[in-house]
């Protein structure tokens, strides 16, 4: 049903804002497609892609999540086509990172160990790491699926709302100052000073397993994508929130499969106040963002990349963009109510991101032309996280406290 003339000029402003906002832009010119493909295969082998997609899909409640197909958000956006991968139902969790801690976790707890025991019995494997909140939630799932124990460590900018969601999976929290990166380095002293198993998405010691096996969780993401467009055409572009960089990397990992059918531009995006991934590609290294990382996009306030990400991400990515907070709401607010027909999104703060980048770069031509977005693109963007915390969502999008 066709939103009434009202609601369609509100949302038809949100656009128009959006599409005067401010966008930071660098084009990476060492971007290697071929080469981006023969790195990313020695970081997740084909193999360990289909050995994650085999255990995942073995999971009780799994079920790929929905591709949604967005006229009025590609009419918005000037292009041919829009695809939102909608990960905000994964296993009950709320985003992507279910695939990818709970997948890391149970192959660690197949392997053989030194088995700890008290006067009870024996102790449970422990498992911890540092979250932004969502990754956290997955590793939290993954240990009680097994009868484990989680141990979180949150730091001072991840909400109430979050920490209790935690909590409700049995995990302990241990909050810590600073921004996200400070956690990772209090969660692995932690896990070497205790013998825990540390489940990490990003690390600074390129012989750490974890984040490759949290990647390899993520590529199920991209066959599901492959499989739910099939003789539908490719994407010519694709949009992704990056973080630390393992989300993008993974994807690329996994298009790379499917080359030469699949040839998109990757183009990560992420907060103006915290974007290491754009800064790293300009300088051709590298590169950590100090301050506080004090961004609404809390799942993306990270200042430094992963180092097993990077060497894919240097020669994948074809751009990077990076987004202001004010934005934020309004593109959560767009996809909420919807599109001329679209059907109702609920975005979180960091799922939106894609979104929100696509629709503010549809009124700056300088950077359409760098991208090559035209009226015949095919965009595929990640609603990496859903209303992950109801009450931030709540505050963000007035309006779904009374609509479904």
């Amino acid at each position: 049903m066709q939103e009434p003339y009202s609601a369609r000029n509100a949302t038809r402003e949100l656009i128009m804002a959006l599409r005067t906002a401010r966008v930071h832009h660098a084009r990476n010119p060492h971007a290697k497609p071929r080469q981006a493909c023969v790195i990313a295969s020695r970081m997740l082998p084909f193999e360990a892609q289909l050995e994650a997609a085999a255990e995942v899909q073995s999971w009780q409640n799994y079920a790929a999540t929905p591709l949604l197909d967005l006229p009025g958000i590609a009419d918005a956006a000037r292009v041919g086509r829009v695809w939102l991968k909608d990960e905000g139902s994964r296993f009950g969790l709320g985003s992507f990172k279910a695939l990818g801690g709970a997948y890391a976790v149970g192959r660690f707890a197949a392997r053989p160990t030194q088995t700890r025991t008290s006067r009870n019995g024996e102790i449970p494997q422990t498992f911890t790491c540092a979250t932004d909140g969502n990754h956290g939630r997955a590793v939290a799932w993954g240990a009680r699926r097994l009868g484990c124990h989680a141990v979180v460590y949150l730091h001072a900018g991840v909400s109430s709302g979050r920490e209790s969601a935690l909590r409700a999976l049995g995990a302990e929290i241990v909050r810590v100052a600073g921004t996200y990166d400070d956690s990772v380095r209090e969660a692995a002293s932690a896990a070497a000073a205790n013998g825990w198993i540390l489940v990490g998405d990003t690390s600074d010691n390129d012989q750490d397993p974890s984040p490759a096996l949290v990647m390899a969780g993520y590529t199920v993401l991209v066959k599901e994508c492959v499989e739910q467009l099939k003789q539908s055409a490719r994407p010519t572009h694709i949009f992704i929130q990056s973080g630390v960089g393992g989300l993008a990397a993974a994807i690329i990992a996994g298009v790379c499969r499917h080359r030469p059918v699949w040839t998109p531009s990757f183009v990560t995006v992420e907060p103006s106040l915290a974007p290491c991934v754009l800064r790293s590609l300009e300088a051709a290294r590298r590169v950590a963002v100090e301050g506080q990382l004090n961004t609404v996009m809390a799942g993306l306030a990270c200042g430094e990349v992963s180092c097993l990400a990077w060497p894919t991400l240097q020669a994948g990515v074809s751009h990077a963009l990076a987004i202001d907070d004010d934005i934020v709401p309004l593109a959560m607010r767009v996809m909420f109510r919807g599109v001329s027909g679209d059907p109702t999104v609920r975005c979180g703060e960091s799922g939106v991101a894609g979104i929100a980048a696509l629709l503010a770069v549809a009124g700056d031509e300088e950077i359409r032309r760098s991208l090559g977005l035209s009226a015949d693109s095919r965009v595929l963007a990640i609603n990496t996280e859903g209303a992950t915390d109801a009450a931030i969502f709540a505050a963000l999008v007035p309006e779904a406290r009374d609509g479904p």
